[in-house]
């Protein structure tokens, strides 16, 4: 009676579909993995880790975001990328339920974020504040703010320059103890100028004070919640595009989790 050699068929589970959910999760795994070293380097450098006081006012640390959102992308490349490669069933259903509840969490976000939008306003103005009162105080805060002032807003305090006065080194009252800063502004509330070829760090000085000639130095006159409504509305297209794009990824990267874990499931079954 001739032996029949039994040979392990793997020509269901589609290589394709595997190293595809591989390589997008590589990337993400070493995206996720240098965000979260550099939230974790930013908070060493400012001694967070031995200052515990500092972390009163984390949820407006961007370190901490930083190390949140790399922490988050870490697993979920994790999970994805080991999950294909190992054709484990279980990491491949821990990839789609993170992603699962990632899309849930973002299309939440959206909902609330349209019916409470008033609310929503209410919280940034107050996260702005913050931010201006802590401005000299944590590095990380001044740079972001300095970012949104100057580079992507072109604006000055929450709803105008006077909302410097919160800050203890630009309030008026602060020239009776020397500040130099009082009754003025950050530089990156000043408006360029195409002839100055190093920025003046100094242009926001004395700009609130009665005696102050405007013709002297320009600053932005607007506020940043106002120029970040105008941004929104002029933006509103390739905003939601994006987060319509964002969303179909994660949708897609649940079906091929759960087809490349079908496809892994009637592979097993054979072999039986």
């Amino acid at each position: 009676m001739p032996i029949r050699k039994y040979r392990r068929d793997t020509s269901e589970v589609s290589c394709c579909l595997k190293y595809v959910i591989f390589g997008v999760n590589v990337l993400f795994w070493f995206i996720g993995l240098v965000v979260l070293a550099v939230g974790v380097w930013a908070w060493t450098e400012k001694d967070t880790f031995n200052n515990l006081s500092r972390l009163t006012n984390i949820a407006l640390d961007p370190a901490f975001v930083l190390i949140c959102a790399g922490a988050i992308t870490f697993v979920i490349g994790f999970t994805g990328c080991v999950g294909a490669l190992r054709e484990n069933t279980c990491l491949l259903a821990c990839y789609a339920v993170f992603l699962a509840l990632l899309l849930l969490a973002e299309m939440t976000v959206g909902i609330l974020g349209f019916v409470f939008k008033d609310w929503i306003k209410t919280q940034a103005t107050t996260g702005f504040q913050g931010f201006i009162t802590h401005y000299r105080e944590d590095p990380d805060q001044q740079n972001l703010i300095d970012w949104i002032q100057e580079d992507w807003l072109q604006c000055c305090g929450v709803e105008g320059p006077r909302d410097w006065d919160r800050n203890a080194y630009f309030n008026c009252s602060s020239g009776a103890v020397g500040s130099r800063e009082a009754c003025g502004v950050p530089f990156s509330c000043c408006r360029n100028k195409p002839q100055d070829i190093i920025r003046n760090k100094q242009c926001g000085y004395d700009v609130r004070k009665s005696s102050y000639n405007p013709n002297e130095s320009v600053i932005f006159e607007r506020g940043c919640l106002r120029a970040g409504e105008e941004w929104v509305e002029s933006h509103l297209v390739p905003v939601a595009g994006a987060a319509v794009a964002a969303m179909l990824l994660k949708i897609l990267g649940i079906c091929f989790a759960q087809n490349l874990r079908a496809d892994i499931f009637a592979q097993k079954a054979k072999w039986h």
